[in-house]
């Protein structure tokens, strides 16, 4: 049987331009020429893909997967929720991965020079499948905001970068997750080129008291919907939505 590989084109209305006027980096990032639309091969789309023996039981916990010496310094945060299809039904099975700054807004990454102290028992990566119906689970450390070269006073907002994998590597989908009741998150240039309010909405995960852990955790449930009117913005995605 022959695979359908054709994909569909990007929704302009949903998705940000290339160039945006207000995040200058998109300047060096955004392409000067015409884009051109290529046809993913059946190798492209299908596997090889994670599998459960792939994955270390504590892959998923950033709190302990890096530590040394004691707990990393911050607020203790659980990030959970589902990937979805359109119509709601669970995705099982489903490499989702995160990376982070740390509390104080510094990753641990060799370019990253903000005067924020690295955290030696922080790592700032996790990784974990989705269950039998579609549930992931992450426990972390609240990252902190930091300062950017976009304009004189550019603070990027608390955010959680989340990859997820589909049946092949090169189906991945990437977004960002910000935290409910920021107030950064409106004043952010590069959240402020996506020209949808609803979309960006869908990006910031909100509290989830029942799923909090008392004198332990706060919660936040961010749920990952891959296609139609209710999908997930992701920054990467060349099909839209």
């Amino acid at each position: 049987m022959t695979q359908n590989t054709n994909l569909i084109q990007r929704d302009r209305e949903w998705h940000p331009p290339a160039l945006a006027r207000d995040y200058k980096t998109s300047v060096t990032r955004s392409p000067r020429y015409a884009l051109l639309s290529l046809q993913s091969s059946a190798s492209e789309i299908t596997g090889p893909t994670f599998g459960h023996n792939d994955i270390d039981p504590l892959d998923n916990d950033l709190i302990a997967n890096y530590a040394k010496t004691g707990d990393p310094i911050g607020e203790r945060i659980i990030v959970h929720g589902r990937v979805l299809d359109e119509n709601g039904r669970p995705v099982p099975n489903t490499l989702v991965e995160i990376w982070q700054a740390n509390a104080g807004g510094r990753y641990r990454h060799k370019k990253d020079t903000y005067l924020a102290p690295i955290d030696p028992n922080f790592g700032g990566c996790g990784r974990t499948l989705t269950d039998e119906n579609g549930f992931y689970v992450f426990r972390t450390v609240k990252p902190g905001a930091y300062p950017w070269r976009n304009w004189v006073n550019s603070w990027r907002p608390a955010h959680i970068h989340v990859s997820v994998f589909g049946t092949a590597f090169a189906q991945r989908l990437i977004t960002q997750m910000y935290f409910e009741g920021d107030p950064l998150i409106a004043k952010c240039p590069i959240v402020n080129t996506i020209p949808d309010q609803r979309a960006i909405d869908q990006l910031v995960a909100a509290i989830d008291l029942n799923a909090t852990v008392p004198l332990d955790s706060i919660a936040y449930k961010f749920d990952i919907v891959l296609r139609g009117h209710r999908s997930t913005f992701f920054e990467n995605r060349p099909e839209g939505n």
